[in-house]
């Protein structure tokens, strides 16, 4: 299997609060509760980790709170090149109400400075040769601004590496400047760098052309309960994933990717990884927490899920 870098610059604690409904203003009892050291990448990481790859970690990490991730990663045997920041990791919670419903309230984590920052830009150096793939995700930290980001992945690509990047706003129209080989919006997110509506499989083929022409390879669209759109070199698919009961939509597009990375480094077919890919995210909201913890399930799952290539002019399935 492949060795990966995930880089994930503001990580969280999630606590997350599953109840049966959310009455903003009165006193709430929820049925049960969980807690992770997550961010995106160390969602990415934990799937990749279950699908056989050897993982190292890196970001910015809070000194004052650092034992969870710590305990996370020796459990994980996931190489740890996180720089200490001083302060505390933000702390993130996820109120999951019985229909689905997803409340976030994140916090704002620490100020990284400029000293952390090329701290990790030269710890970079150090960690990335030798790595197959780069997974960049999530947000910024406070104190680190857009362009971190090109600079970052401009220095990724020239160790020679692949950077799948999964992150949003500002932030996503920066890392497109240095073109990464891989992209995982979302709609909205999508819609917003490019300034249009793109409710159409019509307006995403023309949107996704003009990313695919600065050179970035593949452009995997989640659309939540509606499925997946991926756009590549001679790719435009859509794939359906079946109904599921939803615990927790918490690290479902995180699955996706790992899914869609672990596929496109084995060499997969199309087909088999996007459907595999799409099965990996569609287990992740029937669990609170982060991995594939029943192989059979998502054996099940995947034979369930329905691939169709996209016409030029179409509403997004539904």
């Amino acid at each position: 299997m492949a060795r990966i870098l995930t880089l994930t610059l503001n990580p969280a604690l999630d606590l997350t609060l599953r109840l049966e409904r959310l009455d903003a203003g009165q006193v709430n009892r929820c049925l049960e509760q969980a807690s992770h050291a997550a961010g995106k990448g160390l969602n990415v990481a934990q799937v990749l980790a279950d699908l056989g790859h050897e993982l190292t970690v890196s970001g910015f990490l809070g000194a004052d709170n650092a034992a969870a991730f710590e305990a996370l990663f020796a459990r994980r045997g996931f190489v740890d090149g996180f720089v200490r920041v001083p302060g505390e990791t933000r702390s993130n919670i996820k109120l999951a109400e019985a229909d689905g419903r997803m409340t976030d309230i994140n916090g704002p984590g620490p100020a990284v400075g400029a000293v952390a920052q090329a701290e990790l830009l030269f710890r970079l150096d150090s960690l990335a040769p030798g790595h197959d793939l780069v997974v960049v995700a999530g947000s910024l930290p406070r104190g680190v601004e857009p362009h971190f980001l090109t600079d970052l992945i401009t220095r990724l690509k020239g160790h020679g590496l692949k950077v799948a990047l999964d992150t949003s706003g500002e932030a996503l129209r920066a890392g497109l400047l240095a073109a990464p080989w891989l992209i995982k919006p979302n709609t909205d997110e999508l819609a917003e760098i490019g300034r249009r509506a793109l409710a159409s499989v019509e307006a995403q083929h023309e949107e996704t052309r003009q990313l695919l022409a600065i050179g970035i390879e593949h452009i995997v669209i989640s659309q939540g309960a509606d499925g997946v759109n991926w756009f590549g070199p001679g790719i435009a698919l859509h794939a359906q994933p079946p109904q599921v009961t939803v615990a927790s939509t918490v690290g479902a597009g995180d699955s996706l990717l790992a899914g869609m990375v672990h596929g496109l480094l084995s060499g997969w077919p199309t087909l088999h990884t996007l459907r595999h890919a799409t099965a990996i995210a569609a287990q992740a909201v029937t669990q609170v927490g982060f991995g594939i913890n029943d192989a059979m399930q998502l054996q099940q799952l995947e034979s369930a899920v329905l691939v169709q290539a996209l016409p030029e002019q179409q509403e997004v399935p539904r």
